[in-house]
């Protein structure tokens, strides 16, 4: 099934500031390069892998239908929702980051 992928506002702030970090803070274009690749690539493979990633491990947000995929190449992943043939990526966060609790 071909979904359409829709980043959310609050996704398209915290992809910005995760390349901005990178690229400012860090002072790496490099990495902020292959880093915003690697979103891309997943953003593709959520329009047609959607439904195979697996439901979030806390309860109400598993409850609620919402979703996780991971970055092939680098320590993040996006949380996303399918919602008929629509999937709304609410955000992208690094993987030792408390997700859980900033949504709850």
């Amino acid at each position: 099934m071909d979904y359409e992928v829709i980043l959310t506002d609050m996704a398209k702030a915290q992809a910005q500031n995760i390349l901005d970090y990178i690229f400012s803070e860090l002072k790496n274009a490099m990495a902020a390069r292959s880093v915003e690749q690697d979103m891309k690539e997943t953003t593709e493979r959520l329009s047609y892998m959607a439904e195979s990633f697996k439901l979030c491990d806390d309860s109400k947000l598993r409850t609620s239908g919402y979703r996780i995929i991971h970055l092939k190449r680098h320590r993040y992943f996006m949380l996303y929702k399918i919602v008929g043939k629509q999937v709304y990526v609410i955000g992208i966060y690094h993987d030792l980051q408390d997700y859980e609790n900033s949504l709850n």
